[in-house]
């Protein structure tokens, strides 16, 4: 039945669905107190304080959900077509031109589910994924993220070995660098100037020579017009930074581009289970 519904939702106009989404997301956003304390208190730290902001962003969380029928379950083609232009493409084909594999870091920024449908349309790429909490989901997305040209990689050593003969091949990769690894898979790095678990491997895959780390993210247009795919170089290290500093603050610069479609509810400074011990925590606690 989910997968029927699904399929109905998808063949609805992206407009509708957008309409819709904002509903749902004003919903979730007033029938749960923990989520709305993660967005606001989020919003705080990275010094969004203004109600416009955080207006966009309610209405932006429900708006990703609702996309995803759409994103998932239509032809690839109809996916990519929805994408108006590709902001940044000049940096892509650079990589491409010089024979180098290309690790693509999407944060829960816009829809971040189509920048792979389009890498896809142009190369092979590797996308590593979590498998989700509900299990009837795990079909769609298989299906919706694992057309032509995409292979999903789950997370676990045996999805980094995917990974890392995807880029031995010069194909493409893609990564959500923003989401809480589990244990011993990061370390504690400022993200908006608040320590946040995160994770390593996406730094280590940057810091490869023989690749290229592009960001990248699909920005909602009003209206379901569409959305713009944006692309950016990450920027060079400071003295003294270590690759997950720089890949964060390389973050914190793209998500500042469009504050109002970043997933602000997510629970991204939560401390995972078995993870070491925030330190710079622990001694504010003692005192």
């Amino acid at each position: 039945m989910s997968r029927f519904l699904m399929g109905l939702a998808s063949r609805l106009p992206l407009a509708f669905l957008h309409a819709m989404g904002a509903f749902l997301g004003w919903a979730m956003y007033g029938l749960s107190p923990t989520y709305r304390r993660h967005l606001r208190d989020n919003l705080e730290t990275a010094g969004l304080r203004d109600a416009a902001t955080r207006r966009a962003a309610i209405a932006a969380a429900g708006r990703l959900l609702a996309e995803l029928p759409a994103v998932w379950l239509r032809p690839r083609a109809a996916v990519t077509g929805l994408v108006r232009r590709i902001d940044g493409r000049q940096y892509v084909d650079a990589a491409r031109a010089a024979g180098q594999g290309i690790v693509f870091l999407t944060p829960h920024l816009g829809c971040f589910e189509i920048a792979a449908q389009v890498a896809a349309e142009l190369f092979p790429i590797t996308v590593l994924y979590r498998p989700p909490k509900l299990v009837w989901l795990q079909p769609m997305i298989e299906e919706g993220r694992g057309q032509d040209n995409v292979r999903l990689a789950r997370a676990d050593l045996s999805g980094v070995r995917e990974l890392l003969a995807a880029l031995a091949r010069k194909e493409a990769v893609g990564i959500l660098p923003d989401q809480v690894p589990g244990e011993g898979e990061g370390e504690w790095v400022e993200f908006f100037g608040r320590p946040a678990y995160t994770m390593t491997l996406a730094a280590k895959l940057a810091a490869r020579p023989d690749s290229v780390c592009l960001l990248a993210f699909g920005e909602r247009l009003p209206g379901g017009a569409g959305y713009v795919v944006h692309v950016r170089p990450l920027p060079a290290a400071e003295p003294g930074e270590s690759g997950t500093r720089r890949m964060n603050r390389a973050l914190e610069a793209l998500i500042r581009e469009c504050p109002g479609q970043y997933l602000w509810g997510y629970n991204r400074y939560k401390q995972p289970k078995g993870a070491p011990e925030n330190t710079a925590r622990s001694a504010a606690q003692s005192k």
